[in-house]
């Protein structure tokens, strides 16, 4: 039987979720950029980044240049963010006319502020773009450890669709039709892990995290707001859920990433030492840009980008947080 799940993008995110999916019970065709890409998965099937873990046969790896699609009723797209305008053009030729997308990468593009279901609809001229989102750190997944997520569809039915095709024992999926929080929660959390990994790198305590973490929520729903997504989505999984685990945990590449930042590496020696693409550094870039155009006041993302683009020391940029002006808290 043809896999009707094809999931593109060999990073741990994608090689997580497919695995995630053989287990429960799916049939998925993995898709890879290059031939000697998808020939090194199909031989080293315990690979690097699934921690010892194996993929099962009901996974078929391919490279992009000889995947057959027909048959395959949903694409999930896990490439990096910065990635993704590249891989969508060379994925378009290949869909067939009733496929579905759905973006599982968690960033936006930098330069352009676009969030990802975007950038999918506007190199493959599909409209209707789902988006998968929430606290899922790719470890534990890996490990067999319970998780959920948010399934954001504009089309209710054809959310439900696809909560029944990926929701696994594993991995519940919840649906939701406000696409733009629920993406914009699972890219801007990136933001705040990094300044809550350089809060800890700093020694600055917990008491200075939990009001870094709950004023970067707020950031969030400002912008979010301002770009006209449901307040409330950032309640959910895809927002306070995915802040919780990504601030918290040391499985997070973005608050590891913020450590090492505190340590006084520069940006690209964090991305060589982690090892892995760093969502969050793009993604500063980009929310300070759709910061400005909507006139939200967002100074945690100020200060990080300070620091991550014009060398400010990150111990200045706390202190100029904590020392701006003094005002009230309203919910947003």
């Amino acid at each position: 039987m043809r896999p009707k799940i094809a999931i593109l993008g060999v990073t741990s995110w994608g090689l997580g979720l497919a695995l995630v999916l053989a287990r429960g019970g799916r049939d998925v065709l993995l898709l890879a950029r290059e031939d000697g890409e998808a020939e090194a998965l199909a031989v080293c099937r315990p690979h690097p980044r699934l921690r010892g873990a194996r993929l099962p046969a009901t996974v078929l790896v391919r490279s992009l240049a000889r995947a057959d699609l027909s048959g395959v009723r949903v694409v999930i797209v896990a490439a990096p963010a910065q990635r993704l305008r590249e891989n969508a053009r060379r994925l378009a030729p290949l869909l067939g006319s009733k496929t579905v997308l759905v973006s599982a990468s968690k960033g936006l593009e930098q330069g352009s502020g676009r969030r990802m279901t975007e950038v999918l609809a506007e190199e493959t001229g599909r409209r209707g773009v789902a988006a998968l989102s929430g606290p899922n750190l790719v470890a534990e997944l890996v490990a067999g450890l319970p998780a959920a997520a948010v399934l954001a569809c504009v089309v209710p039915a054809l959310g439900a669709e696809l909560q029944g095709l990926l929701s696994t024992p594993q991995l519940r999926l919840y649906t939701s039709q406000d696409v733009v929080g629920v993406e914009l929660g699972g890219a801007l959390k990136n933001v705040i892990a990094l300044a809550a990994g350089l809060s800890d790198g700093l020694g600055c305590g917990d008491n200075a995290k939990a009001a870094l973490v709950t004023r970067g929520l707020t950031e969030i729903v400002r912008l979010g707001v301002a770009l006209g997504a449901e307040p409330l989505t950032f309640a959910g999984l895809s927002g306070l859920g995915d802040l919780i685990a990504t601030c918290a945990s040391p499985l997070s590449r973005n608050h590891r990433a913020g450590r090492l930042l505190a340590a006084g590496r520069s940006p690209a020696e964090v991305e060589a030492d982690v090892g892995e693409v760093i969502e969050g550094i793009a993604s500063t870039a980009a929310a300070q840009t759709l910061a400005a155009r909507h006139g939200v006041s967002m100074p945690i993302t100020e200060q990080l980008y300070q620091v991550l683009y014009e060398g400010l020391p990150p111990r200045v940029a706390a202190d100029v947080l904590m020392l701006r002006d003094l005002t009230k808290e309203p919910p947003v």
